[in-house]
């Protein structure tokens, strides 16, 4: 029963912080908790809206698409060897909401956002086609990188924030595992892409 508790709690880790939330969790922290929430509320939830499209909606139809055209259970999409083109149309979903926002001349640290995780897709698309790395503990680092890299600009204290991104970031390496869906140097390997991605696309855009 522990052991069943235990697979439970891993599946539930490994759906609730799914890589492809994370621009829209960034976008709705950024509104919320920083001088942002001071924006009219329609233009907040266009944006959230937009964002919603582009990085969760249109790239989750378009691989459905593709599943279906290749006549693939879900389960065959977690192979290495499948992967490459759901990432692919990922990016290009990316690609495309981060040219609609620069057309709307969105300030360049939200489209910071964009841009981390344009970047963590990108290099986990290249380390992919050698290696499976984990897209789970590598959107979970980007929200360290990120958080980090908001900290200088901003000029807060993150280290309360920081320690939960790094208990939350923990647990879902360990759920990844704990599922057999990645080793341990899968989850730390994703991890380290996810930082450093995560705070270079946004303090140096």
């Amino acid at each position: 029963m522990k052991h069943k508790g235990l697979i439970v709690a891993a599946r539930l880790l490994s759906a609730v912080f799914r890589p492809y939330y994370i621009p829209i969790v960034g976008f709705v922290a950024l509104f919320t908790f920083t001088y942002l929430s001071l924006l009219p509320l329609l233009y907040k939830l266009t944006v959230v809206a937009m964002v919603y499209v582009f990085t969760i909606l249109l790239p989750r139809l378009c691989i459905y698409v593709y599943r279906k055209l290749n006549g693939w259970a879900p389960v065959q999409l977690r192979l290495r060897e499948n992967r490459a083109i759901p990432y692919i149309l990922f990016i290009l979903s990316y690609v495309a909401c981060l040219h609609l926002m620069f057309r709307m001349h969105m300030p360049r640290y939200m489209c910071g956002i964009l841009v981390s995780a344009l970047l963590i897709q990108m290099v986990c698309v290249i380390v992919n086609v050698w290696w499976k790395i984990s897209m789970h503990s590598a959107g979970a680092g980007g929200v360290i990188g990120a958080l980090v890299a908001y900290s200088v600009l901003f000029m807060f204290n993150p280290v309360w924030w920081l320690c939960v991104t790094v208990l939350i970031s923990g647990a879902v390496g360990t759920a990844r595992m704990l599922l057999r869906q990645h080793s341990l140097a899968q989850v730390v390997a994703g991890t380290l892409v996810g930082v450093v991605c995560g705070f270079a696309g946004i303090i140096l855009l």
